[in-house]
């Protein structure tokens, strides 16, 4: 008996240490977690997903994306100093909450920055420009390799706001930025700064009249509920910064790197397809409820862009000194470059 019980435990540690040493044999050299805000199902989690699986894939199991959506590791913040500090490997994060910590990708604030042609667009974003703004990131301590579209801002309104002089007067929530407070003083409107989490009451109780999201956003916080008016503007670029702790960058090999990078890129196109789906749907669900919407035409585009530009530019320039001024004159050859 004592016998069987040997040989069973001797096959038990055998079995285990088989199962490890498989385990080992499977193991990815190189493990990246990566967090973010976004639920699950919105598009930038679904493409992290995908870009998961296929640089696995091409490094034949050697890199690991391992994704925490949601919030999991922190606001942004947290995570953003984790990727500095290496106690996280990445995150993809909203440019718009980056400001603080790199003054130069303010210059996504602007309005009207990219041009309404997605193809055109990427050719900015992917260009000098993309690579000169990734680069700002440098000087702070993290590694940018990319940038990710994630839709465009829209305004609505409790107030009509069926032409630019309407908006004279209004009060408008915005995010915590002087680019954009100064992109509504070029409208004769007054920007109020307020959380997000604060939007749904102010916009109910009248503490502001309107404010801007992209569309999906909209509906799903409801701010349809508490307005009556939608201008289908597309004026503001909400774009995410891919960023990578130096240090773990550095220890891949530069095919690696090439991989990462290139499969970041590459399902730009099925991301904005994916992210447009998601708009139209919420379109949908806002239209049902009876509110007033208003598509910009192209001339008034030009129109809104040739009032608010300079202003929300000059404010970019306060706040980013030398090193953003480099940064628009790159960006400005490029736009016209791509007219």
């Amino acid at each position: 008996m004592h016998h069987l019980i040997r040989n069973l435990a001797a096959s038990a540690v055998a079995a285990v240490a088989g199962a490890m040493f498989a385990g080992s044999a499977f193991a990815a050299d190189f493990v990246a977690k990566i967090g973010h805000l976004e639920s699950a199902q919105q598009s930038r989690h679904v493409f992290l997903e995908k870009v998961a699986k296929l640089v696995s894939e091409r490094t034949n199991g050697a890199v690991e994306f391992q994704l925490f959506p949601q919030g999991q590791l922190g606001q942004q913040r947290e995570m953003t100093e984790g990727v500095q500090l290496g106690t996280l490997e990445a995150t993809v994060a909203p440019a718009a909450f980056l400001g603080g910590f790199n003054p130069a990708v303010s210059i996504l604030d602007i309005p009207f920055l990219l041009p309404e042609d997605d193809a055109t667009a990427q050719k900015i974003r992917s260009g000098a420009f993309g690579e000169a703004l990734c680069a700002s990131f440098e000087t702070r301590g993290v590694k940018c390799v990319g940038l990710w579209p994630n839709g465009k801002k829209n305004f609505t309104s409790s107030k009509p706001i069926a032409s630019l002089g309407d908006f004279a007067g209004q009060k408008f929530r915005v995010m915590d930025s002087n680019i954009l407070i100064e992109q509504f003083n070029a409208l004769g409107a007054s920007a109020i700064a307020l959380p997000f989490g604060e939007l749904y009451t102010a916009l109910q109780t009248g503490v502001v009249d309107g404010e801007e999201n992209p569309l999906d956003t909209i509906q799903r916080m409801k701010f349809y509920e508490v307005q009556k008016h939608l201008l289908l503007s597309d004026h503001g670029a909400m774009e995410d910064v891919i960023l990578f702790n130096p240090a773990w960058w550095s220890s891949l090999p530069a095919e690696y790197q090439k991989t990462i990078a290139d499969t970041f890129n590459e399902v730009i196109p099925d991301l904005i397809a994916h992210k447009a789906a998601a708009v139209a749907a919420a379109l949908e669900e806002i239209k049902a409820s009876g509110i007033d919407i208003r598509e910009m035409s192209a001339d008034e585009k030009t129109e809104f862009r040739e009032k608010m530009y300079p202003a929300a530019r000059a404010a970019y320039v306060e706040r980013a000194g030398d090193e953003g001024e480099k940064l628009i004159s790159i960006y400005e050859k490029e736009y016209d470059a791509a007219k």
